[in-house]
């Protein structure tokens, strides 16, 4: 191990990084747009799951204090209200399932419209249904109060951008930046140098493992000025946790770029690995109610268990012990995929 070449080689792949305009942008704008859409679609403290459309409005924007809707509906919380001009614009909306329910303004018997096929529409059926119920013939129960405190859908989102940005960073900025490498013939003329696999190897590793490190405190920083997240446990548990994360998936991205030559091949690896890992990972939506194979299939990914821990620290104020189990999954993960990297890797097509 020469640290001289190590250096070296390390300067400069962190020089084209910042030199490419378009990963610059990637990297950097791509996630904070994410979650800023996200802060104005959701306005950041209120979600709102259900869209009702009524007629006849002349604005879209509803004043319910104007329109002759049951009161016990009308200050139901998560539902929003969306004003069309006449029934044939509702109707349209509610067939291609745009809205979820359609009530016309007026006096009671009232009028509505909701589509069979929508599960949210039955759902806003049932609620509306209740509402017209007086208050005496309801069936006596009792709230209990969270003793916890509530924690915003961008809060539980904005954790799973983070690393969604640091998988795809690190999967095609190690993987398919050395099989083009390769393909170019670059890693061929490196050969015939005093460089090292392992030199090669470890300065790819951290040069993407900095990137991505500095990526999200800039990121973070960014969002965390503007929507304020609430973080429960410690920061330097949360950017260990990150930071081993980073390194799993890195040491992944290394495993894709040991052997392969074909660009396009390439490409279509990491869209087969990188998508279902997206989606299984619960970075939009989370798991629980889906089937246990496929639970059991999400444990696989090493963002699985990154999102675990970082939202366990976040959201639960865990430390390293309550999380002992996804860093040691993530390390042996990690090890894993560094010593079949090691051993595949070949400097030629």
């Amino acid at each position: 191990m020469n640290f001289k070449r190590f250096w070296t080689l390390l300067q400069a792949r962190n020089r084209e990084f910042f030199r490419d305009r378009s990963a610059f942008g990637w990297n950097f704008l791509f996630p904070f747009l994410i979650v800023a859409g996200f802060g104005v679609i959701f306005g950041g403290q209120s979600y709102r799951e259900y869209k009702i459309g009524v007629f006849p409005h002349k604005a879209t924007r509803v004043q319910l204090d104007q329109m002759e809707i049951p009161d016990a509906f009308r200050n139901m919380r998560y539902l929003q209200f969306i004003g069309f001009a006449t029934e044939a614009d509702g109707l349209d909306k509610l067939k291609h399932h745009k809205i979820d329910f359609l009530l016309k303004s007026g006096r009671p018997p009232y009028e509505y419209y909701v589509s069979n096929e929508s599960p949210k529409g039955y759902v806003l059926e049932q609620m509306f249904k209740a509402s017209l119920i007086p208050p005496a013939t309801r069936l006596p129960a009792e709230k209990k109060e969270i003793k916890t405190s509530p924690i915003r859908y961008i809060d539980w989102l904005f954790p799973g951008i983070l690393a969604m940005n640091m998988m795809f960073s690190a999967l095609w900025g190690v993987g398919y930046a050395v099989v083009r490498y390769r393909k170019n013939g670059v890693l061929k003329r490196l050969k015939v140098t005093p460089l090292t696999a392992f030199e090669y190897l470890s300065a790819q590793a951290l040069s993407r493992i900095f990137l991505l490190m500095f990526t999200l405190t800039v990121v973070w920083t960014g969002c965390d000025l503007i929507f304020s997240f609430t973080v429960l446990g410690s920061y330097f548990d949360l950017f260990l946790v990150f930071t081993l994360g980073s390194l799993s998936l890195t040491a992944l991205g290394l495993v894709l770029a040991s052997r392969g030559t074909s660009e396009e091949f390439t490409t279509g690896i990491l869209n087969f690995i990188s998508w279902p890992m997206m989606f299984l990972s619960e970075v939009w939506f989370s798991l629980e109610g889906a089937p246990q194979w496929v639970k059991n299939a999400a444990q696989i990914f090493p963002l699985t268990h990154l999102l675990t821990a970082a939202r366990k620290i976040m959201h639960d104020g865990a430390g390293l012990t309550d999380i002992s189990l996804e860093l040691l999954v993530l390390t042996l993960m990690t090890l894993a995929f560094l010593t079949i990297g090691a051993s595949l890797f070949s400097w030629n097509k």
